[in-house]
């Protein structure tokens, strides 16, 4: 099996479509609608080098990968996909297949505590340097490029957990005229919300552990391009390095793209909601979400996002300790990191999620609370922040 972007019955179907059909075709001996796990590391060949459908080893190639991969690629309208282990495995290859020592990359003043970490103890020791810039700054993120070194903008919108909007075409205008590459995270909003490679990215990178596998269930990273040479490179890092989805996973993050429609919906719905009951609330001094009209990116994410997603963050009135409280208050709401499952969690950026960039440039508010806004039944989520802010 070859990964397959588009089957005959979804070239230029809709969203949804794509997600469920994709990547795969009912299987031609049993008929079974949905890819089989390939619960296996090596492969029979056919006299030396004679591979079925190309496949050798499981680390280089999976049937139950190719499937996710080719569904991917649909979802994001790009050339090809890729699925790893972790979304910081997905960034590591990234990084190794389009750089090397010397070279620089631009990345988010606000960025994913794990990224910055990435960059900075890791690439940084191997001689990629790096600059933050604030990713709704074009002018800052063109003037933090080095000339003839850098070789990746690499930009979150909406970041997290500050939730600051970048104009991803401006910003691929910006790289494309520097000689470098535009990467979006594009975590925060799904594919189903905004599709960066149409807007002219380069590459879309994904922790799929978060909306596209939807359910807290599993594990993993994605990257999409839509250049074939990249995806050439980034092909062969991914089999040189290995840390690729195993078949299990590969399966849940699979069936959990089939309903991220849907899903991504109940989200954004939700996240209207507990956005209208925060505001105003006498001890939240700030909520901060792009569907808000007094969200300094809000233009520009009405523009590129087909809704603003379930994220939201706020501050509260009473400091670091009146935040801490707050999310050890909350029942219904899980205290937890991560994000994207149909389960609400809340968490407090400064000492979880985004401990790492404590003491930097990157350093969150110390009174911030982040909510990932679940599905659930949306009077219960309101009462239980009425009670968690008494």
């Amino acid at each position: 099996m070859t990964q397959s972007t588009n089957n005959e019955h979804t070239d230029k179907a809709g969203f949804e479509t794509r997600a469920i059909h994709a990547g795969f075709e009912p299987d031609e001996m049993t008929g079974a609608v949905i890819p089989p796990i390939y619960a296996t590391s090596t492969y029979k060949q056919d006299g030396v080098g004679g591979m079925r459908g190309g496949y050798e080893y499981s680390r280089s190639a999976n049937p139950t990968r190719t499937a996710l991969e080719g569904a991917l690629a649909a979802v994001e309208q790009g050339e090809r996909g890729f699925a790893f282990a972790s979304g910081l495995a997905a960034e590591d290859t990234l990084i190794r297949s389009l750089t090397g020592p010397g070279d620089h990359a631009v990345i988010p003043d606000d960025a994913y505590g794990g990224t910055f970490r990435l960059f900075d103890k890791v690439a940084k020791v191997w001689g990629l340097d790096h600059t933050p810039a604030a990713v709704s700054d074009v002018e800052a993120m063109q003037a933090a490029i080095v000339p003839g070194r850098t070789k990746l903008v690499w930009v979150e919108t909406p970041t997290n957990p500050m939730l600051t909007i970048g104009d991803i075409e401006a910003l691929a205008a910006v790289a494309h005229d520097a000689g470098a590459l535009l990467v979006v995270d594009n975590t925060f909003a799904s594919p189903y919300l905004q599709q960066p490679l149409v807007l002219g990215a380069d590459v879309v990178v994904h922790s799929t552990t978060k909306y596209v596998g939807g359910h807290s269930d599993v594990v993993g990273g994605a990257l999409v391009v839509r250049d074939l040479e990249i995806a050439d490179k980034i092909a062969f890092h991914q089999n040189s390095m290995g840390a690729v989805a195993g078949p299990f996973d590969a399966f849940l993050t699979h069936r959990g793209l089939k309903t991220l429609g849907v899903r991504m919906d109940r989200h954004c719905d939700n996240a209207e909601k507990v956005v209208e009951f925060l505001t105003g609330h006498a001890k939240v001094a700030e909520v901060i979400y792009p569907g808000l009209a007094s969200h300094a990116g809000h233009e520009i994410a009405a523009r590129q996002m087909k809704r603003f997603g379930g994220i939201v963050s706020f501050r509260v009135t009473g400091g670091e300790q009146h935040a801490l409280d707050v999310c050890a208050r909350a029942e219904v709401f899980t205290l937890g990191e991560s994000l994207g499952g149909v389960e609400s969690l809340i968490e407090h950026p400064g000492r979880m999620t985004h401990a790492s960039v404590a003491g930097t440039d990157l350093e969150v508010p110390a009174d911030l609370i982040r909510l990932s806004v679940g599905i659930e039944t949306i009077e219960d989520l309101l009462a239980d922040l009425d009670r968690a802010l008494a």
